[in-house]
């Protein structure tokens, strides 16, 4: 088991179901307050110099920055409506605990970002004869969002979008234009002096790269095998609710350790790539590495 099978099979209970809807949520009270009282939102930046001044609440307050700068309505309705589906798919297919874990790790190594930009600058750096303030809104939630996308387009890499509603293309193309820009961006950056500008690229984005890495197993999920988990699961839908007097279980993932016990709704399967009799939930039947 890698690290992450290891802390779900730890704290098996963390995380937040629907977290998208949340994060959605946050993306639209930001996207208000900006169109409606745009200078509150110099209080909400994560803005570390003023957090150690005791402005605590800028910790949180910072993921109301939606991840587009434009004030347009309409744009901030696709914005939305594009990634909603995409985080609630990803939750599908990897489960609450990953996916949960995925986001608040995004937004653990923005703050850790900052913290390590305060503490090498004081937020305070020099462009050519100039002394420039580094703002806390350079911080937004901007490249959190895109390593959803990211890690969308690699577990469903063959899947078709209809870019600007005409254009078919595969997500695994959108990726690797998007990881494109995003190395432009920071080379950019270092190249014009404002290397400060790569932090929250960098660290927002540390999340994509731990759960790759750790994984590698972005490609196994696809369409196919979540229609299989569905099928599966309407298959197997208990007929009335089952007697757990006897307090004896007959299923237990290899992998979490849950059984039926603590949630009837649960779903066991064996794997037959597994070299002996390993059953798996339904959340880690497709996300365990096969023992051989």
């Amino acid at each position: 088991m890698n690290w992450i099978d290891k802390l779900e099979k730890r704290f098996p209970r963390f995380g937040i179901s629907n977290l998208t809807i949340y994060v959605i949520g946050c993306y639209v009270a930001g996207y208000l307050i900006r169109m409606l009282v745009p200078s509150v939102m110099n209080y909400l930046s994560l803005d570390m110099r003023l957090v150690f001044r005791g402005q605590l609440w800028r910790l949180a307050t910072w993921i109301l920055f939606p991840p587009s700068n434009s004030n347009g309505i309409l744009f901030a309705i696709a914005i939305l409506f594009f990634y909603y589906p995409i985080g609630v798919s990803l939750e599908r297919t990897w489960g609450t605990f990953r996916y949960s874990l995925y986001i608040f790790m995004g937004m653990a190594f923005t703050v850790f970002g900052a913290l390590i930009l305060y503490l090498i600058t004081g937020n305070i750096v020099t462009i050519g004869p100039y002394m420039m303030y580094i703002p806390g809104s350079i911080f937004t939630t901007y490249y959190i969002s895109l390593s959803v996308f990211l890690a969308f387009a690699m577990s469903y890499p063959d899947m078709n979008i209809l870019l600007y509603f005409v254009i078919p293309i595969k997500m695994k193309y959108m990726a690797v234009f998007y990881g494109v820009i995003i190395i432009a961006e920071i080379i950019s950056s270092i190249r014009q002096g404002q290397w400060f500008m790569a932090v929250p690229i960098i660290s927002s984005l540390l999340n994509f790269v731990l759960f790759y890495f750790s994984n590698k197993k972005f490609g196994n999920f696809n369409p196919q095998q979540s229609r299989r988990r569905r099928e599966f699961r309407k298959a197997m839908e208990p007929m009335g609710k089952p007697d757990f007097s006897r307090q004896i279980s007959k299923h237990k993932c290899a992998i979490c350790g849950r059984t039926e016990l603590d949630d009837p709704k649960l779903e066991f399967r064996f794997c037959s790539r597994c070299n002996g009799n390993y059953e798996y939930c339904q959340d880690h039947l497709f996300t365990h590495q096969h023992i051989v």
